[in-house]
Protein backbone atom coordinates (compact mmCIF):
# COMPACT_ATOMS: atom_id res chain seq x y z
CA UNK A 1 0.00 0.00 0.00
CA UNK A 2 1.46 3.21 -1.06
CA UNK A 3 2.87 5.05 1.86
CA UNK A 4 0.91 8.36 1.49
CA UNK A 5 -2.44 6.83 1.64
CA UNK A 6 -4.66 7.22 4.81
CA UNK A 7 -7.11 5.01 6.24
CA UNK A 8 -7.90 7.11 9.09
CA UNK A 9 -9.37 10.31 8.21
CA UNK A 10 -7.73 13.28 9.70
CA UNK A 11 -10.46 14.73 11.54
CA UNK A 12 -10.62 11.15 13.32
CA UNK A 13 -6.88 11.13 13.86
CA UNK A 14 -7.35 13.87 15.81
CA UNK A 15 -9.26 12.45 18.84
CA UNK A 16 -7.28 10.48 21.64
CA UNK A 17 -9.14 8.49 23.96
CA UNK A 18 -10.35 11.08 26.78
CA UNK A 19 -8.41 10.87 29.81
CA UNK A 20 -11.54 9.78 31.70
CA UNK A 21 -11.58 6.71 29.78
CA UNK A 22 -8.19 5.78 30.10
CA UNK A 23 -8.31 5.45 33.51
CA UNK A 24 -11.82 3.52 33.33
CA UNK A 25 -9.79 1.01 31.24
CA UNK A 26 -6.85 1.40 33.65
CA UNK A 27 -9.83 -0.15 36.88
CA UNK A 28 -10.59 -3.08 35.04
CA UNK A 29 -6.90 -4.23 34.97
CA UNK A 30 -6.35 -3.64 38.99
CA UNK A 31 -7.49 -5.54 41.76
CA UNK A 32 -10.10 -4.00 44.28
CA UNK A 33 -9.36 -0.39 43.11
CA UNK A 34 -10.68 2.54 45.17
CA UNK A 35 -12.14 3.78 42.35
CA UNK A 36 -13.36 7.74 42.52
CA UNK A 37 -12.51 8.48 38.92
CA UNK A 38 -16.02 7.77 36.72
CA UNK A 39 -18.84 10.06 37.13
CA UNK A 40 -21.96 8.34 37.52
CA UNK A 41 -24.71 8.36 39.72
CA UNK A 42 -24.36 5.35 42.79
CA UNK A 43 -27.91 4.95 43.28
CA UNK A 44 -30.51 2.77 40.83
CA UNK A 45 -32.49 3.78 38.62
CA UNK A 46 -35.69 4.24 40.13
CA UNK A 47 -37.93 0.99 39.51
CA UNK A 48 -41.20 2.30 38.77
CA UNK A 49 -38.63 3.88 35.69
CA UNK A 50 -37.34 -0.20 35.54
CA UNK A 51 -40.58 -1.27 34.84
CA UNK A 52 -41.69 0.66 32.50
CA UNK A 53 -38.39 0.18 30.56
CA UNK A 54 -39.82 -3.54 31.19
CA UNK A 55 -43.29 -3.42 29.85
CA UNK A 56 -42.25 -1.19 26.54
CA UNK A 57 -40.35 -4.10 25.44
CA UNK A 58 -42.87 -7.00 26.29
CA UNK A 59 -45.30 -4.63 24.29
CA UNK A 60 -43.26 -5.01 21.78
CA UNK A 61 -42.27 -1.01 21.63
CA UNK A 62 -38.51 -1.69 20.38
CA UNK A 63 -38.42 -0.26 17.16
CA UNK A 64 -37.95 3.35 15.90
CA UNK A 65 -39.71 6.36 17.44
CA UNK A 66 -40.28 9.66 15.60
CA UNK A 67 -37.08 11.45 15.14
CA UNK A 68 -38.16 14.15 17.93
CA UNK A 69 -39.32 11.87 20.41
CA UNK A 70 -42.46 9.65 21.35
CA UNK A 71 -45.25 12.54 21.78
CA UNK A 72 -46.13 11.75 25.64
CA UNK A 73 -42.40 12.05 26.95
CA UNK A 74 -42.16 15.28 24.34
CA UNK A 75 -45.49 17.01 25.56
CA UNK A 76 -44.43 16.37 29.17
CA UNK A 77 -40.64 17.71 29.13
CA UNK A 78 -42.22 20.79 27.15
CA UNK A 79 -44.76 21.67 29.16
CA UNK A 80 -42.17 21.16 32.14
CA UNK A 81 -40.06 23.84 30.03
CA UNK A 82 -42.56 25.99 29.04
CA UNK A 83 -43.86 26.49 32.94
CA UNK A 84 -40.53 27.05 34.33
CA UNK A 85 -39.60 29.60 31.57
CA UNK A 86 -43.06 30.87 30.52
CA UNK A 87 -41.48 30.78 26.18
CA UNK A 88 -44.30 29.24 24.60
CA UNK A 89 -42.67 29.59 21.23
CA UNK A 90 -39.85 27.20 22.63
CA UNK A 91 -38.88 24.04 20.73
CA UNK A 92 -38.17 20.27 22.53
CA UNK A 93 -36.60 17.62 20.61
CA UNK A 94 -35.65 14.27 22.64
CA UNK A 95 -32.32 13.07 21.98
CA UNK A 96 -29.97 10.29 22.19
CA UNK A 97 -28.76 11.52 25.63
CA UNK A 98 -27.24 14.57 26.46
CA UNK A 99 -24.03 14.12 24.45
CA UNK A 100 -26.19 13.76 21.60
CA UNK A 101 -27.66 16.79 21.96
CA UNK A 102 -24.46 18.73 22.47
CA UNK A 103 -23.26 17.04 19.47
CA UNK A 104 -26.57 18.33 17.36
CA UNK A 105 -26.52 21.80 19.04
CA UNK A 106 -22.46 22.52 17.69
CA UNK A 107 -22.92 20.64 14.41
CA UNK A 108 -25.90 23.41 14.00
CA UNK A 109 -24.24 26.18 15.28
CA UNK A 110 -20.56 26.23 14.53
CA UNK A 111 -18.73 26.43 10.89
CA UNK A 112 -15.43 26.15 10.36
CA UNK A 113 -13.39 29.11 12.19
CA UNK A 114 -15.94 30.20 14.35
CA UNK A 115 -14.70 30.62 17.99
CA UNK A 116 -16.43 29.24 21.07
CA UNK A 117 -16.18 30.40 24.61
CA UNK A 118 -15.57 27.39 27.04
CA UNK A 119 -14.45 28.15 30.90
CA UNK A 120 -11.59 25.61 32.18
CA UNK A 121 -11.66 23.40 33.71
CA UNK A 122 -14.15 22.23 31.36
CA UNK A 123 -15.78 18.78 30.32
CA UNK A 124 -13.33 16.54 28.35
CA UNK A 125 -16.04 16.52 25.51
CA UNK A 126 -16.34 20.29 24.91
CA UNK A 127 -12.57 21.25 23.19
CA UNK A 128 -12.91 17.78 21.06
CA UNK A 129 -16.26 18.31 19.58
CA UNK A 130 -15.56 22.28 18.45
CA UNK A 131 -12.71 20.93 17.09
CA UNK A 132 -14.21 18.61 15.02
CA UNK A 133 -16.18 20.58 13.65
CA UNK A 134 -13.22 23.45 12.52
CA UNK A 135 -14.22 25.80 14.94
CA UNK A 136 -11.56 27.68 17.72
CA UNK A 137 -12.19 27.01 21.39
CA UNK A 138 -11.25 30.44 23.36
CA UNK A 139 -10.83 28.87 26.67
CA UNK A 140 -11.65 31.50 29.72
CA UNK A 141 -9.34 30.12 32.99
CA UNK A 142 -11.95 30.56 36.20
CA UNK A 143 -9.25 29.29 38.48
CA UNK A 144 -8.34 29.30 41.26
CA UNK A 145 -12.02 30.61 42.46
CA UNK A 146 -13.55 29.12 39.43
CA UNK A 147 -15.92 31.90 39.30
CA UNK A 148 -17.22 33.14 35.62
CA UNK A 149 -15.82 36.70 35.37
CA UNK A 150 -18.27 38.43 32.68
CA UNK A 151 -16.09 41.26 31.84
CA UNK A 152 -13.52 39.03 30.61
CA UNK A 153 -16.54 37.05 28.63
CA UNK A 154 -17.01 40.28 27.29
CA UNK A 155 -13.38 41.15 26.41
CA UNK A 156 -13.04 37.50 24.83
CA UNK A 157 -16.32 37.78 22.36
CA UNK A 158 -14.97 38.59 18.70
CA UNK A 159 -16.69 39.35 15.45
CA UNK A 160 -16.00 35.27 14.91
CA UNK A 161 -17.87 34.12 18.23
CA UNK A 162 -20.81 32.10 17.95
CA UNK A 163 -21.18 30.22 21.29
CA UNK A 164 -20.53 30.43 24.23
CA UNK A 165 -20.85 26.68 26.33
CA UNK A 166 -21.73 27.12 30.04
CA UNK A 167 -21.96 24.31 31.88
CA UNK A 168 -23.36 24.80 35.71
CA UNK A 169 -23.38 23.15 38.00
CA UNK A 170 -20.05 22.63 36.36
CA UNK A 171 -17.88 19.34 35.77
CA UNK A 172 -15.52 18.93 37.03
CA UNK A 173 -15.56 21.28 39.90
CA UNK A 174 -18.97 21.43 41.03
CA UNK A 175 -19.21 25.20 40.81
CA UNK A 176 -22.39 26.67 40.63
CA UNK A 177 -22.36 30.09 39.06
CA UNK A 178 -24.70 33.02 40.66
CA UNK A 179 -28.17 33.75 39.35
CA UNK A 180 -26.21 37.39 38.51
CA UNK A 181 -23.61 35.77 36.41
CA UNK A 182 -26.11 33.67 34.76
CA UNK A 183 -28.10 36.46 34.23
CA UNK A 184 -25.75 38.78 32.92
CA UNK A 185 -24.07 36.76 31.15
CA UNK A 186 -27.46 35.45 28.90
CA UNK A 187 -28.29 39.43 28.56
CA UNK A 188 -24.33 40.28 27.26
CA UNK A 189 -24.98 36.65 24.93
CA UNK A 190 -27.65 38.55 23.20
CA UNK A 191 -26.59 41.81 22.69
CA UNK A 192 -23.50 40.66 21.21
CA UNK A 193 -25.45 38.16 19.22
CA UNK A 194 -23.79 35.17 20.48
CA UNK A 195 -25.93 32.09 21.44
CA UNK A 196 -25.27 30.51 24.58
CA UNK A 197 -25.66 26.70 25.05
CA UNK A 198 -25.89 25.78 28.69
CA UNK A 199 -25.47 22.08 29.38
CA UNK A 200 -27.76 21.67 32.46
CA UNK A 201 -27.23 17.95 32.94
CA UNK A 202 -26.54 18.49 36.70
CA UNK A 203 -29.31 20.75 37.27
CA UNK A 204 -31.12 18.61 40.00
CA UNK A 205 -27.40 18.27 41.89
CA UNK A 206 -27.97 22.23 43.48
CA UNK A 207 -27.02 21.64 47.19
CA UNK A 208 -26.66 25.19 48.56
CA UNK A 209 -29.19 27.37 46.05
CA UNK A 210 -31.57 27.28 43.60
CA UNK A 211 -30.47 26.12 40.46
CA UNK A 212 -30.35 29.23 37.67
CA UNK A 213 -31.07 28.66 33.53
CA UNK A 214 -29.60 31.50 31.41
CA UNK A 215 -33.06 30.42 29.05
CA UNK A 216 -34.50 32.47 31.93
CA UNK A 217 -33.20 35.61 30.90
CA UNK A 218 -33.20 35.24 27.22
CA UNK A 219 -35.59 33.18 24.77
CA UNK A 220 -32.41 32.82 22.72
CA UNK A 221 -30.27 30.55 25.04
CA UNK A 222 -30.20 26.52 23.85
CA UNK A 223 -30.36 24.33 26.66
CA UNK A 224 -29.40 20.58 26.97
CA UNK A 225 -30.01 18.31 29.35
CA UNK A 226 -31.18 14.43 29.99
CA UNK A 227 -32.15 11.40 32.31
CA UNK A 228 -28.26 9.82 33.26
CA UNK A 229 -27.23 12.02 36.16
CA UNK A 230 -30.85 12.81 37.45
CA UNK A 231 -32.00 9.40 36.90
CA UNK A 232 -29.59 7.08 36.80
CA UNK A 233 -30.09 6.46 33.38
CA UNK A 234 -26.42 6.58 31.88
CA UNK A 235 -27.21 3.56 29.62
CA UNK A 236 -30.24 4.20 28.22
CA UNK A 237 -29.36 7.08 26.37
CA UNK A 238 -32.35 9.77 26.97
CA UNK A 239 -31.67 13.53 26.53
CA UNK A 240 -33.12 16.47 25.41
CA UNK A 241 -32.78 19.98 23.92
CA UNK A 242 -34.83 22.90 23.82
CA UNK A 243 -34.56 26.80 22.20
CA UNK A 244 -35.62 28.65 19.57
CA UNK A 245 -37.84 26.90 16.95
CA UNK A 246 -34.67 27.33 14.18
CA UNK A 247 -32.19 25.82 16.02
CA UNK A 248 -34.23 22.66 17.40
CA UNK A 249 -35.71 22.09 13.91
CA UNK A 250 -32.21 22.09 12.80
CA UNK A 251 -30.78 19.47 15.34
CA UNK A 252 -33.79 17.49 14.59
CA UNK A 253 -33.39 17.32 10.99
CA UNK A 254 -29.94 16.36 11.81
CA UNK A 255 -30.84 13.67 14.64
CA UNK A 256 -32.33 12.09 11.16
CA UNK A 257 -29.07 11.63 9.12
CA UNK A 258 -27.17 10.72 12.56
CA UNK A 259 -28.14 9.17 16.17
CA UNK A 260 -32.12 8.61 14.00
CA UNK A 261 -33.76 8.85 17.35
CA UNK A 262 -33.58 7.71 20.95
CA UNK A 263 -33.69 4.03 22.18
CA UNK A 264 -37.69 3.57 22.52
CA UNK A 265 -37.44 1.59 26.05
CA UNK A 266 -35.51 4.18 27.53
CA UNK A 267 -38.41 7.01 26.21
CA UNK A 268 -40.79 5.07 28.49
CA UNK A 269 -38.63 4.91 31.37
CA UNK A 270 -37.74 8.25 30.73
CA UNK A 271 -41.80 9.24 31.02
CA UNK A 272 -42.23 7.39 34.25
CA UNK A 273 -38.62 8.71 35.71
CA UNK A 274 -40.52 11.95 35.62
CA UNK A 275 -43.01 11.24 38.15
CA UNK A 276 -40.48 9.67 40.24
CA UNK A 277 -39.48 12.16 43.87
CA UNK A 278 -35.76 11.81 43.73
CA UNK A 279 -35.43 13.99 46.86
CA UNK A 280 -33.71 10.81 49.02
CA UNK A 281 -30.68 10.50 46.16
CA UNK A 282 -30.06 13.83 45.87
CA UNK A 283 -29.71 14.24 49.51
CA UNK A 284 -27.51 11.37 50.05
CA UNK A 285 -25.07 12.82 47.13
CA UNK A 286 -25.02 15.69 49.44
CA UNK A 287 -24.48 14.18 52.66
CA UNK A 288 -21.57 12.19 50.83
CA UNK A 289 -20.24 15.88 49.59
CA UNK A 290 -20.27 17.51 53.47
CA UNK A 291 -18.32 13.89 54.43
CA UNK A 292 -15.97 14.23 52.05
CA UNK A 293 -15.10 17.80 52.39
CA UNK A 294 -15.02 17.97 56.30
CA UNK A 295 -12.66 15.13 55.89
CA UNK A 296 -10.25 16.49 53.66
CA UNK A 297 -10.84 20.02 55.37
CA UNK A 298 -7.03 20.99 56.40
CA UNK A 299 -5.39 18.27 54.00
CA UNK A 300 -6.17 19.55 50.96
CA UNK A 301 -6.99 23.37 49.37
CA UNK A 302 -10.02 23.07 47.62
CA UNK A 303 -13.62 25.29 46.81
CA UNK A 304 -16.57 23.77 48.42
CA UNK A 305 -18.61 22.87 44.88
CA UNK A 306 -22.15 23.87 45.32
CA UNK A 307 -23.65 21.43 42.68
CA UNK A 308 -22.53 18.30 40.76
CA UNK A 309 -21.21 15.50 42.70
CA UNK A 310 -17.22 16.57 42.24
CA UNK A 311 -14.30 17.98 44.57
CA UNK A 312 -11.51 19.43 42.57
CA UNK A 313 -8.77 20.08 45.35
CA UNK A 314 -5.29 21.43 44.35
CA UNK A 315 -2.96 18.61 44.07
CA UNK A 316 -0.20 18.39 46.21
CA UNK A 317 3.68 18.89 44.48
CA UNK A 318 1.25 21.18 42.07
CA UNK A 319 0.79 18.17 38.96
CA UNK A 320 -2.69 16.87 39.11
CA UNK A 321 -1.12 14.17 36.53
CA UNK A 322 1.97 13.11 39.20
CA UNK A 323 -0.72 12.83 42.13
CA UNK A 324 -2.95 10.83 40.10
CA UNK A 325 0.04 8.57 39.42
CA UNK A 326 1.11 8.28 42.80
CA UNK A 327 -2.32 7.63 44.30
CA UNK A 328 -2.43 4.66 42.01
CA UNK A 329 0.74 3.35 42.88
CA UNK A 330 0.55 3.75 46.49
CA UNK A 331 -3.56 3.33 47.78
CA UNK A 332 -4.91 1.60 44.54
CA UNK A 333 -7.04 4.81 44.02
CA UNK A 334 -8.26 6.43 41.20
CA UNK A 335 -8.88 9.90 40.31
CA UNK A 336 -8.83 11.72 37.66
CA UNK A 337 -5.74 14.60 36.89
CA UNK A 338 -6.75 18.07 35.91
CA UNK A 339 -4.85 18.34 32.40
CA UNK A 340 -8.03 16.15 31.53
CA UNK A 341 -10.16 19.20 31.64
CA UNK A 342 -8.15 21.73 30.19
CA UNK A 343 -4.25 23.20 30.26
CA UNK A 344 -3.35 23.14 33.83
CA UNK A 345 -2.35 20.37 35.73
CA UNK A 346 -2.65 21.83 39.37
CA UNK A 347 -5.72 20.35 40.46
CA UNK A 348 -7.34 16.92 40.20
CA UNK A 349 -10.91 15.09 40.28
CA UNK A 350 -12.87 13.28 42.71
CA UNK A 351 -16.34 11.56 41.80
CA UNK A 352 -17.94 10.91 45.14
CA UNK A 353 -20.86 9.12 43.95
CA UNK A 354 -20.47 5.69 45.32
CA UNK A 355 -21.14 3.67 48.21
CA UNK A 356 -20.00 4.72 51.78
CA UNK A 357 -17.38 2.04 52.64
CA UNK A 358 -15.54 3.05 49.35
CA UNK A 359 -15.61 6.67 49.87
CA UNK A 360 -14.41 6.05 53.40
CA UNK A 361 -11.74 4.04 51.94
CA UNK A 362 -10.68 7.06 49.58
CA UNK A 363 -10.71 9.19 52.34
CA UNK A 364 -8.34 7.25 54.26
CA UNK A 365 -6.06 6.75 51.24
CA UNK A 366 -6.46 10.43 50.15
CA UNK A 367 -4.90 11.79 53.63
CA UNK A 368 -2.22 9.12 53.45
CA UNK A 369 -1.15 10.62 50.21
CA UNK A 370 -1.54 14.25 51.77
CA UNK A 371 0.27 13.29 54.79
CA UNK A 372 3.03 11.62 52.44
CA UNK A 373 3.69 14.89 50.31
CA UNK A 374 4.33 16.53 53.71
CA UNK A 375 6.80 14.05 54.95
CA UNK A 376 8.44 14.70 51.42
CA UNK A 377 8.68 18.46 52.25
CA UNK A 378 10.09 17.69 55.18
CA UNK A 379 12.78 15.21 54.41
Amino acid sequence: MPSHHRIISKRASAFDSSGIRKVFDLAATLHDPINLSIGQPDFQMPQAACSAAKSAIDAGRNGYTPTQGIQPLRERLESDMRAQLGQPDRRLCVTSGSSGALVLALMTLVDPGDEVIIFEPAFVMYRPLVEFLGGICIPIDTSPSFTIDVDEVARSISPRCKVILLNTPANPTGAVASPAIVRDIAKLAEQRGVTIVSDELYRSYCYDSPFTSPAAHSEKVVVIDGFSKSHAMTGWRVGWIHGPREIVEACTTLQQYTFVCAPQPGQWAALEALRCDMSVPMAECRRKRDRLIDALHGHYQFQKPGGAFYLYPEAPGGSGQAFSNRAVEKENLLVIPGNVFGAKDTHFRIAYTVPDHVLDRGISALIRLANSFTQDVVL
